[in-house]
């Protein structure tokens, strides 16, 4: 793969990475972001997508999801290049204070700083811990509701993994198309779960259980523990009942929605400073031990921090007066007011 030379490399596409996207776009530092989801918004559009959040200046009430579109607008003028499905892997500072980047899926990056944005590390999907289970990724086997092929559910014996309120809404929007004899409907939806105890919002579990009710939807309280196969393709998950039994459920299809898992991951080998599994900065430029990193949002630690995306923007702001300091260095530039800068004005196309 080609090497990606870039001013900025951030790690971490949610609110606070893509506010950082626009902080040093306004200071001309161009900015590639990498992240582990398949999607802009992180945790915010995975555990809070249709969710109201309500302490956002100027905006009474939005989605995560809506904040995320909200702010990929605001970037729009950049042109900034995103890189998902991407694990950084391998960091390392070069002699001449650049840094060399790899992520676990091959690419390739040469960036003058970093900044971390990254959560609480690299939000992972919360996997079913079956031997042999991961070998049908992307063909049997999914992680995310939004990238599940057609293929992969019209006519096939679907199962559901999860008590979240994503596992609940997938489930029972796949049983609906069985009611409308769509012809992407599923042959049948069941949820699994160790117990009938669902962390969902009540109005998603009473659709659930409505359709239950219905017969539509099927839910079995169990522990998956194995898996059956028919030549090279997944047939059937073994579980455990709730009465100790052994039962064997046919999947052609398994969706695992069972959340995200924050893993701090190699973060912990990059020589930074760590501080209860949290990176250490200082607050006046949000600069880590290793010079030319920094870091904002949840991923941090420090006196007083807030653990909340208003902090996380403001500590962006401050990140990329650092970043500029580093990249050229004495220079930190003006401050510039975006009403009035005919230079940002130019930059945002206003």
């Amino acid at each position: 793969m080609p090497l990606i030379q870039t001013d900025a490399l951030i790690i971490g596409a949610g609110p606070a990475g893509l506010f950082q996207v626009f902080e040093l776009g306004l200071r001309e530092i161009s900015a590639q972001v990498v992240d582990a989801l398949p999607f802009a918004g992180g945790q915010c559009v995975e555990l809070y997508g249709d969710k109201p959040i309500y302490d956002i200046p100027a905006l009474p009430a939005c989605t995560g999801r809506e904040l995320t579109e909200r702010l990929l607008e605001q970037i729009k003028p950049f042109a900034t290049a995103f890189h998902f499905d991407q694990l950084v892997s391998h960091v390392a500072r070069r002699a001449d204070g650049r840094f060399d980047v790899r992520t676990k899926a091959g690419l390739q990056f040469d960036c003058g700083a970093i900044v971390l944005a990254a959560g609480v590390g690299a939000f992972v999907p919360r996997t079913l811990k079956l031997a042999g289970l991961e070998a049908f990724e992307g063909r049997q086997l999914f992680h995310h509701a939004d990238r599940v092929p057609a293929a992969a559910i019209a006519g096939k014996h679907v199962v559901v993994s999860g008590a979240t309120d994503q596992a609940l809404a997938f489930a029972t929007r796949l049983c609906a198309a069985i009611g409308r004899r769509a012809p992407e409907a599923p042959a049948r939806v069941t949820l699994v779960h160790r117990r009938d105890v669902f962390d969902a919002e009540d109005g998603t579990v009473a659709e659930f259980r409505n359709a239950c009710a219905a017969g539509a939807l099927h839910f079995v309280a169990g522990q998956p523990t194995g898996l059956a196969l028919d030549g090279d393709r997944l047939a059937a998950l073994t579980l455990l009942d709730a009465t100790g039994a052994t039962v064997s459920l046919q999947a052609d299809t398994v969706v695992v929605l069972q959340g995200l898992s924050p893993k701090l991951g190699p973060l912990a080998d990059w020589g930074l400073a760590l501080e209860r599994r949290q990176v250490h900065v200082e607050t006046a430029k949000f600069a880590t031990s290793v010079p030319g990193i920094f870091a904002i949002g949840d991923v941090i630690h420090y006196p007083g921090k807030q653990r909340l995306i208003l902090s996380a923007f403001h500590e962006a702001t401050l990140a990329a007066a650092g970043v500029a300091g580093h990249l050229r260095p004495g220079d930190d530039g003006p401050l510039e007011y975006t009403t009035s800068s005919p230079r940002i004005h130019k930059l945002l196309g206003v």
